[in-house]
C-alpha cells in the first residue's frame, strides 16, 4: 500500500513536495521519476517483496513504461504464470511488476483480469500518454486536477493542494448533497471545486501531447449481475468468501484483523483460523468497559475459540479533543459525526503493535442487509408485489426478534410522494440549511434512495452510491494515516455479484439479516455471535462532549465567528437557537449539530474559500 503522485511537466522539487504530503501512506521508501514531459512520485509501504527490486517508480526492462502503483492484486501469482507462458520475464516477486507487464501485454483491458484493490498510473514514454486506473469499488483512492494545461494526480487531495494554483474553493453542489442528503463520494466531484476523483471501476488516459483526458468505466456492478443458476447458494457463498479471505492473507509482513465482536469481523477472523491452525492472528478491538454497548464479552469469546492474540484500545472525550484536528486533516473531506474516530484509534493500535496489514468487515452490511433501513425496502418490495401475508409475517417476526419496530421507523418514508417527502425532510432533518441554499440546488440531486422499489435495488444503491463509497474513504484515510493496509474481503466483486443474483429471501428472512452468512459460518464462529440479532454500531460521545466546558466553548466560538455568520448555506437563526439551548443546558444536541461543527472546522483547517 502506498501513495502515488504525478503531473505533466518537469519539476523534481515539486514532486518531492507531493511525496512529503502523502508520506504517511508509505514511510518505508520514497522515489521519483522525472523527464521533460512528466514527474512521477511514490511513497512505499512495503507489503509484498520487501527488497529494492520492488522500488517505485518501477520501469520495465525496455525503459518505455514507468508505473506508480498503490494497492494489492490478490491473484497476481496466477496472472504472472500466464505472462511467463507468453514469454515475459520478471526481475522481482512483486505484484507491481505483474501490473506493469499485464498492461504491456493486454493494454487497458488488463484490469479485467485483476482481483484486488488498486489505483495506479503507467506512463508510456513512446506514446506520450499516462494510463490511470482505479479498482472496481474504489477501495483505493485516486484524485486529479486538470486546468489550464496542467494535469495533476495523487492518492490524496493534500498531494494536489501543494500546487499553489489549485484554488481551495468549495464545490457547493457536493456540499449541498452532503448536508441535505448525507451523500458524498458517489460521483467524480469532491468538496474541493476542480479536484475530481477517478470514479470506481474507471480507467483514464491522459495524452501528454494534446492535453486531453478521457475517462471510461470498465466495470459496473449492475451490468455484472446474472440470475443465480447454481444449486446451493450457501455453499457457493462460502467457497467465494473463503477464497476472498485466503487471498487477502498474502503478504510478506504481519497480517491481523479488526475484531469488533460482531458477525462480520468474527467471520473473517475465524475463517483466517480455518486456513491455518497454527498461524498467529493478531486482532485489534475497541472496548468500553462498563458501557452498555461494550462488546468485550463477544470479543473474548472469539479470542478463546479462534485463539487470536487480541489487543484493545479505548478512549474518552480528552482523546477526541486532542486528535480532532488530526482526524479532520486525515479525512480531507467532511464527515458527519465523530464515530469514525473509533476506527482511527484501532488503526493506530495496530500500527503501534507493528501490524502492517489488517482485514476488516467493511461492505458486508450493504450487501447482506445489515442496516435496518435496508430491511424497509424488503418490506416495500413485498407490499408492491401484493404479498401482504408475507409482509405481515416479516413485520411480526422482526418485532419478535428485536422487541420493537422502532428500527423500521423509516419504512413509511419509503412510500411518501417525493414532494411530501422533501417537505417533511426539509423541516425535520435539515432545518439548519437556509431556504435559498436548498432552492438553488434541489434540482441537481443525485439518485434518490426513496425511489428504489426492491431489496436488490437498494442494496446496489448502498453498495455503489450512498453508503459503501464514503465508508471506503473513511477506511482508507484512517488506516493509511497510520501506515496500515486495510483489506476488505466482503468487497470482492465475485461475492457482490453472487449475492445480488440471489432472491432477497436468501439474505433476509423471518426478521433476521445476513442469513446466508450466518448459515455458512455454522461450526466456524461462536454460536452466540452467529445468532446475534442486535446491530451495534459504534457511537462516539458526541452529545456528551458538547456538555463539557470545552465542547460548549467550541460551539460558542463557531456560532459567534464572523466567517460562519457569512456562510449562506446555514439557517443561522435555527442554529443559534439550538446552540444556545445546548450551552445553557436546556437541551441535548440535535443530531445535525456535529455535522455543522465539523464542516466549519474543515473549512478552517483547509483554508477553504466559500
Amino acid at each position: 500500500m502506498c501513495g502515488i503522485n504525478g503531473f505533466n511537466w518537469r519539476d523534481p522539487g515539486k514532486i518531492e513536495e507531493m511525496n512529503r504530503a502523502v508520506f504517511h501512506r508509505g514511510p518505508d521508501d520514497s522515489g521519483t521519476y522525472v523527464d521533460k514531459n512528466v514527474s512521477l512520485g511514490h511513497q512505499r509501504l512495503s507489503i509484498i517483496d520487501l527488497s529494492e527490486k520492488a522500488h517505485q517508480p518501477m520501469m520495465d526492462e525496455s525503459g518505455r513504461y514507468v508505473i506508480v502503483y498503490n494497492g494489492e492484486i490478490y491473484n497476481f501469482h496466477e496472472i504472472k504464470k500466464e505472462l511467463v507462458k507468453r514469454g515475459f520475464n520478471f526481475f522481482s516477486t512483486s505484484d507491481t511488476e505483474v501490473v506493469l507487464k499485464s498492461y504491456i501485454r493486454w493494454g487497458n483491458e488488463c484490469v479485467k483480469f485483476f482481483n484486488g484493490m488498486w489505483a495506479f498510473a503507467i506512463y508510456d514514454k513512446k506514446e506520450r500518454k499516462i494510463f490511470l486506473s482505479r479498482d472496481r469499488f474504489g477501495i483505493k483512492p485516486l484524485y486529479y486536477f486538470k486546468e489550464r494545461g496542467k494535469f495533476i494526480f495523487s492518492s490524496e487531495i493534500k498531494g494536489i493542494l501543494v500546487h499553489d494554483f489549485v484554488t481551495r474553493r468549495v464545490d457547493e453542489r457536493t456540499l449541498f448533497n452532503y448536508l441535505f442528503l448525507g451523500i458524498s463520494d458517489w460521483d467524480d466531484r469532491t468538496f474541493f471545486a476542480g479536484v475530481k476523483r477517478l470514479t470506481a471501476g474507471s480507467n483514464a488516459i491522459y495524452d501528454v501531447t494534446s492535453g486531453e483526458l478521457s475517462v471510461e468505466r470498465y466495470y459496473r456492478l449492475e451490468e455484472n449481475i446474472r440470475s443465480y443458476s447454481g444449486k446451493n447458494p450457501e455453499e457457493d457463498f462460502f467457497e467465494i468468501f473463503k477464497d476472498a479471505v485466503s487471498k487477502r492473507l498474502i503478504a510478506d509482513v504481519k497480517v491481523g484483523s479488526c475484531l469488533s465482536g460482531g458477525l462480520d469481523s468474527t467471520s473473517i477472523v475465524c475463517t483466517m483460523r480455518y486456513f491455518d491452525d497454527k498461524r498467529e492472528i493478531p486482532a485489534y478491538s475497541l472496548v468500553f468497559p462498563g458501557y452498555a454497548k461494550d462488546e468485550s464479552r463477544f470479543q473474548e469469546e472469539v479470542e478463546k475459540q479462534c485463539r487470536v492474540k487480541r489487543k484493545t484500545t479505548t478512549f474518552g472525550i480528552p482523546d477526541i479533543l486532542r486528535d480532532l484536528d488530526d482526524l479532520i486533516a486525515t479525512q480531507e473531506e467532511p464527515f458527519p459525526t465523530l464515530s469514525i474516530y473509533g476506527q482511527y484509534r484501532v488503526m493506530k493500535l495496530a500500527h503501534e503493535d507493528g501490524a502492517k496489514v489488517l482485514l476488516d468487515g467493511q461492505g458486508s452490511d450493504e450487501l447482506l442487509g445489515g442496516y435496518f433501513w435496508l430491511y424497509s425496502y424488503y418490506l416495500k418490495e413485498l407490499l408492491l408485489k401484493g404479498d401482504f401475508l408475507k409482509f405481515i409475517k416479516e413485520l411480526n417476526s422482526f418485532k419478535k426478534i428485536h422487541n420493537s419496530l422502532r428500527s423500521l421507523r423509516g419504512f413509511p418514508v419509503t412510500l411518501f410522494p417525493q414532494k411530501l417527502l422533501f417537505s417533511v425532510y426539509t423541516r425535520n432533518e435539515t432545518p439548519f440549511l437556509s431556504g435559498d441554499f436548498i432552492d438553488s440546488h434541489i434540482d441537481f440531486l443525485p439518485p434518490l434512495k426513496w425511489r428504489k422499489k426492491s431489496f436488490k435495488e437498494i442494496s446496489l444503491y448502498a453498495e455503489t452510491v450512498s453508503s459503501l463509497p464514503v465508508l471506503l474513504r473513511f477506511e482508507d484515510r484512517n488506516s493509511m494515516r497510520w501506515a496500515v493496509e486495510s483489506r476488505v474481503p466482503f468487497v470482492d466483486h465475485r461475492l457482490a455479484e453472487l449475492i445480488l443474483s440471489l432472491p432477497p429471501e436468501e439474505i433476509l428472512f423471518g426478521g433476521v439479516t445476513k442469513k446466508i452468512l450466518r448459515k455458512s459460518m455454522k461450526g466456524i464462529i461462536p454460536e452466540e455471535i452467529r445468532l446475534r440479532s442486535d446491530k451495534v454500531g459504534f457511537e462516539a460521545p458526541d452529545k456528551e462532549l458538547l456538555k463539557t466546558e470545552k465542547g460548549k466553548e467550541i460551539l460558542t466560538e463557531i456560532t459567534n465567528d464572523r466567517e460562519f455568520q457569512q456562510h449562506l448555506f446555514w439557517n443561522h437563526e435555527k442554529i443559534k437557537e439550538a446552540a444556545n439551548k445546548i450551552i445553557e443546558d436546556k437541551s441535548d444536541a440535535p443530531e445535525y449539530i456535529w455535522k455543522i461543527i465539523l464542516v466549519e472546522l474543515w473549512l478552517k483547517k483547509f483554508k477553504m474559500i466559500v
